[in-house]
């Protein structure tokens, strides 16, 4: 795009350019850069398999992404650090240590401050990975792996300001992340592990985290006479109560519903029944390492608000209430 159009330029021009690169970077993950990119993930996975730690350097606009990156590998389980070129020599390089694998991120691979630094992250760490649109540049001859990243022009019009390029960069450093995860078995309970407090968390909790045990849950004896169930669940103030024999399996359930069906049709003989007469024999259920998402899509799914959380054996562990879910905003 020439200083000519400009004028002429939409909006949906630049964008088309940024895709049009990530087009290129994709079809060179298919082909030439493959082995280069399946190298840098070994150098992770060994570091990571070792302890040690992968530190993430750039400066500039490089330097954003490179915090990005360092970011996303540790949300994926790998133990990442940002470390910025200019106060590397004023002390943090104490963050590094012998084992470590560290990523620098360049488009052009001349970058002074990387430079400066390159003797001493080649004296320190262990391998060194480098994102870089310039094969032929110091900081790609000194790498272990380079990552290619050039682009055929920025979106930028005068093809100057780094638009296209650390585009490029950021979509590399997911997939170089996400294939390390991938690798290691990286599973929702990971991720849900290191995100607590976010929404994504919160989707991910477990049911066993949430559900109502102990004294808590309501639980009767087949034997037990209408008045004293009626009592039980009355007192836990979950609309429902487990049956349950002396070894705390599972023999049913009775809920509100099921004592004003009870009511409306035997009326004044309702107390006369025991919990065994009146019981769902088949209430349904879900086990306690179950998502909490997916447990408010069973309620969901079959209109109901309470579920029973048992074990392989059928024993109750406890009690999922609609309630419980209202604080992970799931609702």
């Amino acid at each position: 795009m020439s200083d000519t159009n400009l004028t002429s330029a939409r909006p949906s021009d630049f964008v088309r350019i940024e895709a049009a690169a990530l087009n290129e970077l994709a079809l060179r993950l298919d082909g030439p850069m493959l082995t280069a990119f399946n190298q840098a993930v070994e150098l992770l996975l060994n570091s990571i398999a070792h302890q040690n730690r992968v530190v993430v350097t750039g400066i500039g606009k490089s330097g954003i992404i490179a915090r990005k990156l360092a970011a996303t590998l540790r949300s994926t389980g790998t133990p990442a650090h940002y470390l910025h070129p200019s106060e590397a020599v004023h002390g943090d390089l104490g963050m590094l240590s012998h084992g470590d694998t560290v990523i620098v991120l360049s488009a052009s691979g001349e970058t002074e401050e990387l430079l400066r630094l390159l003797p001493l992250l080649k004296r320190l760490a262990d391998k060194l990975i480098t994102f870089c649109g310039a094969a032929a540049s110091t900081l790609a001859q000194a790498s272990d792996v380079v990552l290619d990243t050039s682009v055929s022009t920025e979106a930028c019009p005068h093809n100057l300001a780094p638009t296209a390029s650390t585009t490029v960069m950021l979509a590399l450093g997911d997939a170089l992340a996400l294939e390390v995860s991938q690798r290691r078995g990286w599973k929702p309970e990971d991720f849900a592990e290191l995100h607590p407090g976010g929404r994504l968390g919160k989707r991910l909790a477990r049911v066993g985290e949430l559900m109502h045990t102990g004294d808590a849950l309501p639980r009767v004896l087949p034997a037990t006479p209408m008045p004293q169930v009626i009592y039980e669940m009355s007192r836990r103030k979950l609309g429902m109560t487990t049956v349950l024999d002396t070894d705390n399996l599972l023999l049913g359930m009775i809920s509100d519903g099921d004592l004003r069906r009870l009511l409306e049709r035997d009326g004044g003989r309702a107390l006369d029944h025991t919990a065994a007469e009146i019981m769902n024999p088949h209430p349904i259920t879900i086990a306690a390492s179950a998502f909490a998402s997916s447990a408010l899509a069973l309620m969901e799914e079959k209109k109901i608000t309470s579920l029973i959380v048992t074990s392989p054996e059928g024993r109750a562990e406890g009690v999922l209430h609609l309630h419980d879910l209202w604080t992970l905003e799931l609702i």
